[in-house]
């Protein structure tokens, strides 16, 4: 890993606000690193997980308490529409659409204490092999190796990196039979999944199975259970929310630590959505979405460089006290005084 093109290109995509390209950057530079040197550092060797945590390893080491951390699940789809379709660049079911899209599909994990989140490991979508539809007759994509996999090995990969954690939290998505007897048997640790209301359940070990919807729970009513298939019992509870719509909806959460009540619960699951700011924080900050590369080799290690570029503004914010977007806009007015000292300088001679 070139520590040098790394930290400059990283900087780069905090500081550009347009389009994150080579000859951008070699501009900006004055020509000092030439746009064929950028390139190949991109075109490289693959930046992955691994590198990143050696980047983090420091601060996670410096910042983690015994039994007080959450590490933290969930993907997100970068929509590339209009870029030539790879084993990086494909179609993915979007659950906030509700239908596939053309992008890439990164699956993260975060480390948090308190109000300091880090990604520890990411994983961009490979859709490698070829398969034929049976419904459609038409050749569509998929991974050699599925999500859930991903995410039973980035967990473990964080055991075995010794990071201290005490619970792992992620929503109804990973919410997966296999995810949480791996959480609970393999790794030891605990867990909060959101789950979905068509689950079976059972009040009882050797119980009949019904939906959970059907067990008309009251609202912060919480119940253990045994979800059909898993050995071990688990608290179930039902929180009913308000959208900014004005509509309501139902989350039901199940937790394998049946010593904690409702409010612990969902205390402890709100701080999930601390990696719906990174996602944002990536795509916006950290120009994400404001990448022209074409090739995989090339968006991959782009994705890596966003990701670190996040870490920069991560401990920039602790120093001081700017969220980033806040530090965004600092850099962006900055530039903007210096364009309108610039334009009236031109205007004095023109």
């Amino acid at each position: 890993m070139d520590k040098k093109m790394l930290d400059i290109y990283s900087d780069y995509l905090i500081s550009q606000n347009y389009h994150a390209t080579a000859t951008g950057l070699s501009l900006l530079l004055d020509g000092e690193i030439s746009h064929d040197k950028i390139t190949r550092f991109l075109n490289k060797d693959e930046l992955t997980s691994k590198h990143l945590w050696k980047y983090v390893k420091n601060e996670v080491r410096n910042n983690e308490e015994e039994n007080s951390d959450i590490l933290i699940f969930d993907d997100t789809i970068e929509e590339k529409p209009h870029t030539d379709e790879n084993d990086t660049v494909c179609w993915h079911y979007s659950h906030a659409k509700g239908r596939c899209v053309k992008g890439i599909n990164i699956l993260s994990s975060l480390i948090r204490y308190n109000d300091f989140a880090l990604p520890i490991a990411f994983e961009a979508i490979r859709k490698d092999q070829y398969f034929c539809d049976i419904e459609t007759k038409k050749e569509k994509r998929k991974s050699f190796v599925t999500k859930n996999e991903l995410f039973k090995s980035i967990a473990n990969q964080a055991v075995l990196n010794n990071v201290k954690f005490e619970y792992v939290l992620a929503d109804n998505w990973f919410g997966a039979k296999k995810n949480m007897e791996y959480i609970h048997e393999n790794l030891k640790k605990k867990f909060i999944f959101g789950i979905k209301s068509n689950r079976l359940v059972a009040l009882e070990k050797k119980g009949q199975h019904h939906s959970l919807r059907s067990l008309n729970l009251e609202n912060n009513e919480t119940r253990t259970v045994w979800l059909k298939g898993i050995s071990f019992p688990v608290k179930l509870l039902k929180r009913v929310f308000k959208n900014e719509n004005g509509t309501t909806g139902t989350l039901y959460l199940v937790t394998n630590d049946l010593s904690i009540d409702a409010d612990r619960i969902y205390e402890i699951y709100q701080k999930r959505w601390r990696i719906e700011e990174y996602h944002k924080s990536i795509k916006q900050n950290s120009s994400l979405e404001k990448s022209p590369t074409k090739v995989s080799r090339s968006q991959r290690n782009h994705i890596f460089a966003s990701i670190i570029s996040y870490c920069k503004l991560e401990f920039l914010k602790v120093k001081t006290s700017l969220n980033h977007f806040a530090l965004k806009y600092k850099l962006i007015l900055k530039a903007n005084i210096g364009a309108m000292a610039e334009l009236k300088r031109i205007q004095a001679f023109a």
